[in-house]
């Protein structure tokens, strides 16, 4: 292989891995682990993870913080959810696109 090629594609290999580092870096927490839903998916309107399994206990439910909820609106009125609400709006360590691999 020559220089040219192997060149290229360590840039490519590193611009992958940031691409990947930067979309887990967007939502700012890992999704739940341990829990029967088998489907978390995220949910760019409220910055959470949102269980879309309807065989778990756990269906129709956001997380956030540690917590379950149940409801949309029980997420929406956690006093510790408000103040993430508003950071994640506001771009900060949230989901706001800007630079590479954003």
């Amino acid at each position: 292989m020559n220089k040219t090629k192997k060149m290229m594609t360590g840039a490519l290999a590193a611009a992958a891995l940031l691409s990947l580092t930067a979309c887990g870096e967007e939502r700012g927490y890992e999704e739940p682990t341990g829990t029967d839903c088998d489907d978390w998916d995220w949910d760019d309107e409220t910055g959470t993870y949102y269980c879309d399994d309807h065989h778990s206990t756990h269906a129709g439910s956001y997380y956030y913080g540690g917590k379950y909820y149940g409801t949309k609106n029980s997420l929406q009125t956690s006093a510790d959810y408000k103040t993430y609400k508003t950071n994640y709006k506001s771009g900060i360590g949230s989901g706001s696109k800007g630079g590479f691999g954003g």
